[in-house]
């Protein structure tokens, strides 16, 4: 790739990052609650948090929002005629960095964890089953472990191995494992209360405890 075709990928990251940047369970709860949900909870702006402030209902929409606003500035690139995986790869990729640090709350964003599936079944929109996959793993580990944070690493890097095992395009490997490790790096305070057993649970949605 030479110096004129990056230049053209710049207006498609900044669309990536916008899309991404939309912060919604902090918009959410401002507008329900009046309150800062960083200053709720556990802070995090994410579904998790949203279903601790405002109710399992209202985490649903979050995650399905996060979810597609990453895959939306995906499409929306692909849309337009650009097909290049590098160039998808990386609107994905700045789509969930806008989800983590989004400019209009001082940077202060989530883990990205719904966002990052959204974007990786749209990755391969014609082979959607390393996402669905993803999904399954996510769900089965959260009900046994009743760990969300646990679930989401685990299905994240489910969801990329599953990418490799179906040969999918090598810009999307590497974005999904750079995405593994920015939501590993995201989530390291957690990864020090699992290691500890001290970690937050919820309740699983079928098993009884």
């Amino acid at each position: 790739m030479n110096g004129a075709e990056a230049v053209k990928f710049i207006p498609w990251l900044l669309l990536g990052y916008l899309m991404g940047s939309f912060p919604t369970g902090y918009v959410l709860v401002k507008l329900l609650k009046g309150e800062d949900i960083r200053k709720l909870g556990s802070g995090n702006i994410g579904a998790t948090n949203v279903s601790r402030v405002l109710g399992r209902y209202w985490a649903v929409f979050t995650a399905v929002t996060d979810m597609l606003k990453g895959g939306a500035a995906v499409l929306a690139t692909l849309a337009f005629g650009h097909s290049d995986p590098a160039l998808l790869a990386s609107v994905g990729l700045f789509g969930v960095l806008g989800h983590d640090y989004p400019i209009w709350i001082g940077f202060r964003g989530g883990k990205g964890v719904a966002t990052t599936f959204g974007v990786f079944g749209c990755y391969d929109f014609f082979n959607p089953l390393p996402a669905l996959a993803g999904g399954v793993m996510w769900f089965l580990v959260r009900e046994v472990s009743c760990m969300a944070s646990l679930s989401s690493m685990t299905a994240l890097a489910g969801t990329v191995a599953m990418m490799i095992f179906f040969s999918a395009p090598v810009p999307y490997r590497i974005c999904g494992l750079i995405l593994v490790l920015l939501s590993v790096w995201r989530h390291r305070e957690n990864i020090k209360r699992i290691a500890s057993g001290t970690e937050n649970k919820l309740k699983p949605f079928f098993l009884s405890r």
